[in-house]
């Protein structure tokens, strides 16, 4: 006995959705794919569209309210899902993997195997030679900061006369300094 709309409905109201699905496919499922073959020109295109098409409506079943024929919304969903299946083809295609592009591969391999910009050489000579125009203090203030990294109460200890915990106006006044050494070493660097 052949498979009808009707009994695709019937079985979706009484939520027999394998039967429903089974019954689209029966009733729809040479005429959906040949219409996709027929869009992709390409039978495993086509396949991989079909296949796409019977995941949306089997996911779908169950929210469907039969606004149109059963076989008008697997139409739409075939058509939806060839447009899909045939934009992801494309983005692919336009998606090279880095591996594959020899200009990239040189970059990155010149990234690899060359000295960092702030650790070559002529760039080391240029902070040393701005760092010895600083005065002590603030060579020593860059250094504590920098590259001890002590807290800031602990470099106010250090540069200051007492032992006692700096207040906050000697601690504001001491990370302004800072940033005065920091303003005037780029400087030096540039004019170097």
């Amino acid at each position: 006995m052949a498979v009808t709309e009707e009994d695709i409905r019937a079985r979706c109201a009484a939520l027999d959705l394998d039967g429903a699905m089974t019954g689209a496919v029966e009733l729809y499922g040479d005429e959906i794919f040949g219409f996709l073959v027929g869009l992709a020109g390409d039978r495993t295109r086509a396949e991989d569209a079909f296949s796409a098409t019977c995941e949306r409506i089997w996911r779908g079943l169950p929210a469907f309210r039969w606004g149109s024929s059963f076989r008008l919304w697997a139409y739409r969903i075939a058509r939806n899902e060839f447009l899909r299946t045939t934009r992801d083809i494309n983005r692919s295609r336009n998606q090279v993997p880095l591996s594959e592009v020899p200009s990239v591969q040189r970059a990155l391999h010149h990234v690899r195997t060359s000295t960092p910009f702030h650790e070559r050489p002529e760039v080391l000579d240029k902070f040393a030679g701005a760092r010895a125009q600083l005065d002590a203090d603030d060579h020593m203030l860059l250094a504590l900061r920098i590259q001890r990294q002590l807290p800031w109460e602990d470099i106010a200890k250090v540069l200051g006369d007492s032992d006692e915990l700096p207040g906050t106006r000697e601690l504001a006044a001491l990370r302004k300094r800072f940033e005065r050494v920091k303003t005037k070493l780029r400087e030096l660097v540039r004019e170097a």
